[in-house]
């Protein structure tokens, strides 16, 4: 784990546990090493129990505001099988 995803996992986490996340991992040009100053923060999160589409963009802009960038908040639930793979091949659990 590189020092800025132990950064970004130091930041998120506290954030993540208060708004119910019992699991997260980080994906994308930030795990690969191939962000930009326009990359966005790609987040997987899994709730515990039901939440609302408000709850989840609450809990996006919590993240955004604290990260200082764009963040793509998904749900495990929610990615197809064909982006399952792609994430698993990369992933690195921060919760």
């Amino acid at each position: 784990m590189t020092d800025q995803i132990k950064s970004i996992q130091e930041k998120v986490v506290p954030i993540l546990q208060q708004a119910d996340v019992v699991r997260s991992s980080l994906f994308g040009s930030y795990v690969r090493g191939e962000e930009t100053s326009e990359s966005d923060v790609d987040i997987l999160i899994e709730f515990e129990g039901k939440k609302t589409l408000l709850d989840l963009v609450d809990l996006k802009e919590k993240l955004e505001h604290v990260l200082g960038r764009d963040v793509d908040l998904i749900t495990y639930k929610s990615i197809t099988p064909r982006l399952k793979s792609f994430i698993e091949q990369e992933e690195i659990r921060i919760l």
